[in-house]
């Protein structure tokens, strides 16, 4: 992927390169020059040779029908349609299809504060691919693609200043709510991330006064008021690695362990078509059963997804969560007892 991505950025800055009318017919030596001080800081010509540009060169009138020719009297390359861009070349059906399923990613979002800064063009993109009632399509006027939707209060109204705080290095105070107590109070956070756990958002932010990292659901949030102050980052956060052992929005202080389990025939194939974790692994495929692995911490959100397999899981190890499990499942059975 990473050639293919360096590839296409070469063609654009050849594209450039060819239509620029205040320096025209660029050379091959010219354009690799330029190609290699794009992509890597230095024209010397360590990292992009003659022979890739020539390919290059080959590529787009392949692929783009780019209309490139050299001229021998100005040893240079050109365009015999000057009006030509490899930026409007006509998108195929499966970029059409892509930037369709993207638009309707998008436009779950496009009342969200952050994205009306930017409403004029994300409404022109929608209309133009129109996700829901494509004129070619066979079932103009029904809906062919729906995505999850979360009810109620979501907090998306924060996003936007939380971003910003996170962005500009800042510390904010806000409401927050417990769902435990339903008890209000005052915090001061520094925000680091932003994720999105099952149709909520949770701010992922470091917490001064504890000296710890501390989770908020932004539909608990209210009266949101950025600090003027310099935020101050925890040691060795990195958003890439905090939720690696986790499994949903929660990461304990533990140690993650060896989690396993037993599914019935029906249920491992959907566990194993979509895996609940990337640790997963199939350790064992029986007639009836099929034994999983997964390296996790052992967090509310594993538990409740276990669970709600019913009796078609049956944990093995580590030994505290089968306990667990049992209690849950003999606390329900008991609320389910003949009257």
């Amino acid at each position: 992927m990473p050639h293919v991505k360096n590839a296409l950025l070469r063609y654009r800055v050849i594209d450039r390169a060819i239509r620029n009318s205040n320096n025209p017919y660029p050379s091959k030596r010219k354009l690799r020059e330029l190609c290699e001080e794009t992509l890597f800081g230095s024209s010397s010509g360590a990292n992009i040779c003659d022979s890739t540009i020539e390919k290059d060169l080959f590529a787009m009138r392949m692929e783009y029908d780019a209309p490139i020719y050299y001229s021998k009297k100005e040893r240079g390359y050109y365009y015999e349609d000057p009006d030509f861009s490899i930026d409007d070349t006509p998108l195929t059906q499966d970029d059409v299809n892509a930037l369709k399923f993207a638009a309707g990613t998008i436009a779950q979002f496009r009342n969200m504060d952050f994205f009306k800064e930017y409403g004029f063009a994300l409404e022109r993109m929608i209309d133009r691919i129109d996700v829901k009632r494509h004129k070619k399509s066979f079932r103009p006027d029904t809906e062919m693609i729906q995505f999850e939707t979360g009810y109620g209060k979501t907090g998306q109204e924060y996003i936007n200043p939380l971003l910003q705080a996170i962005e500009g290095g800042k510390e904010v105070w806000f409401d927050y709510t417990s769902f435990a107590n339903g008890e209000m109070k005052r915090r001061k956070v520094t925000p680091l991330l932003l994720k999105e756990y099952r149709n909520r958002w949770y701010l992922i932010s470091y917490d001064l006064v504890k000296d710890r990292i501390s989770t908020f659901g932004l539909d608990r949030m209210s009266n949101i008021d950025p600090s003027e102050g310099k935020a101050t980052l925890p040691v060795n956060f990195n958003p890439d690695l905090y939720f690696k052992h986790s499994l949903g929005i929660t990461v304990t202080g533990d140690q993650p362990v060896e989690v396993l389990f037993k599914a019935d025939n029906i249920a491992a194939k959907y566990i194993a078509s979509q895996m609940l974790h990337p640790s997963q692994l199939t350790v064992k495929n029986g007639n009836k059963r099929t034994t999983f692995s997964l390296h996790v911490l052992i967090t509310e959100e594993l538990i409740r997804t276990l669970l709600s397999y019913g009796s078609e899981i049956e944990v093995i190890e580590p030994p505290e969560l089968r306990t667990e499990m049992m209690n849950r499942i003999q606390a329900m059975s008991s609320r389910y007892k003949m009257m």
